[in-house]
């Protein structure tokens, strides 16, 4: 038991876990000494516990620095190792959802994530972030200058196999075998902006008005438009209306998995009135990428809990099949479905199963007649950045491994992952190549649109 510590005389809790605020604005939370004490009484928990060894690489680094030190135990483990542990962390939450029973109201008041979060922006202050991890966490600029349409429309896939593989393995250190995403000029944005957009009269139910804003996200609108496409033929389909938020910027989790949180409170103030102006003029706001819709419903609000215009925002910000399945149980979703799309392979996103919003997307899915769904409720191992990184390239794949062999021997018709990142993560491990297909995609062939 950790030094300090009293005997709660219990392990875990019924009770709902509470997550506390972050606290990233307080200068204890920068101080380096202090940061160093929680790590070590968090560790030590950890290694009396193991609980979460086959979660992320994270935990079997701590317990491998503690098993290989002269007593095996954390007090004869080098201090800098801790770093190791701190940057196999890519924020998943899992840890604290799905498996440790020290979580708080618990006495012990464990959040490994946000502790990993409070050593990355430690570190990030103190200038140890890597410029190769500011460049990959710029999506913005990244998507901008990527989708010049000179540099676009070039053969892409061709270039990325070879001399554009090698310039991102040694300029940004890129493994050479991690899916990297191709980034369109005729975005999202450009092609919802050019069509005509039915303005159907909005049906509020079970908490949603019935007429939604599109924040397209980073990916979505310049890597894979046609999710957002497809996003926005379905619930037209459904009667509601699709706007585009007027203007947007990264949702922020790129800069949150650095560690810099100044750089997520700036995104924030960018977005936010673009947010609100379209919640007062009716909107519900609707994102097709888990992370994203994760940011304005929980990592936002952990930063700023007072924030009252943030706090509407989340009220108002909803998954895609979250929002179907709400207007399903109010009666009004159409399930005029043509046709069947047989077994699907569905890997449940880990910024998903955060949300704690249930299987909605498998829910949704199976509505379809002659479509069944098997729920995959593993990490893929793709995480934001660190699936792409050479030195974590292959530790990504061990975790995803389950996951790929899981649905290399479905025998499933298809395989969607709520992710696209994580889609092309598995699709990277697949003995036959086979693509994955979104599920708001499946679900716009299910309509026969």
């Amino acid at each position: 038991m950790p030094e300090g510590q009293i005997n709660s005389g219990r392990e875990g809790s019924l009770e709902a876990p509470t997550r506390h605020a972050l606290g990233w604005q307080e200068p204890q939370f920068y101080d380096a000494g202090a940061l160093e004490k929680e790590l070590e009484r968090v560790f030590d928990i950890c290694h009396g516990c193991r609980r979460c060894f086959n979660l992320c690489n994270s935990f079997p680094t701590l317990f491998d620095l503690i098993d290989e030190s002269k007593n095996g135990e954390l007090g004869d483990v080098d201090k800098k190792a801790y770093w190791q542990v701190v940057d196999n962390c890519y924020l998943c939450d899992m840890c604290y959802m799905t498996k440790c029973p020290y979580v708080p109201p618990h006495p012990w008041n464990v959040d490994f994530p946000h502790l990993m979060l409070r050593a990355k922006a430690v570190k990030h202050r103190g200038g140890g972030t890597r410029w190769r991890d500011k460049v990959l966490s710029s999506t913005d600029l990244i998507g901008k200058i990527a989708g010049i349409p000179v540099i676009a429309e070039v053969d892409t896939r061709a270039v990325v196999r070879s001399v554009g593989r090698k310039v991102l393995d040694t300029v940004l250190g890129v493994h050479p075998q991690a899916p990297v995403p191709l980034y369109r000029s005729n975005t999202l944005r450009k092609q919802l902006a050019a069509q005509r957009r039915p303005a159907a009269a909005a049906q509020p139910a079970e908490g949603t008005r019935g007429k939604v804003a599109l924040f397209a996200t980073c990916y979505a609108n310049r890597n894979e438009p046609q999710i957002g496409l497809d996003l926005a033929r379905v619930f037209e389909h459904n009667g509601i209306e699709v706007a585009l938020v007027e203007q947007e910027n990264c949702c922020g989790m790129p800069k949150l998995e650095l560690g810099d949180l100044q750089g997520v409170a700036d995104l924030k103030d960018k977005n936010l009135p673009h947010l609100l102006a379209m919640i007062e003029r009716g909107y519900d706001i609707v994102a097709p990428i888990p992370s994203c819709v994760l940011m304005f419903k929980q990592e936002l609000p952990l930063m700023f809990p007072g924030d009252a215009d943030l706090a509407k925002v989340r009220e108002h910000t909803f998954d895609p099949f979250e929002y179907l399945a709400l207007r399903h149980k109010g009666g009004l979703m159409r399930t005029d479905f043509t046709r069947p799309l047989g077994k699907i392979a569905y890997h449940v996103a880990c910024h998903l199963r955060v949300q704690n919003i249930g299987l909605k997307t498998r829910d949704v899915l199976q509505l379809i007649p002659g479509t069944t769904v098997e729920p995959i409720e593993r990490c893929s191992g793709h995480n934001g950045t660190y699936g792409v990184k050479r030195e974590f390239r292959d530790m990504s794949m061990k975790i995803g491994k389950p996951v790929v062999q899981r649905v290399q021997a479905s025998g499933a018709d298809y395989y969607a992952s709520d992710c696209p990142m994580a889609g092309r993560q598995i699709e990277s491990g697949l003995q036959n190549e086979m693509p994955p297909t979104h599920p708001l995609t499946l679900l716009r062939m299910a309509y026969g649109l």
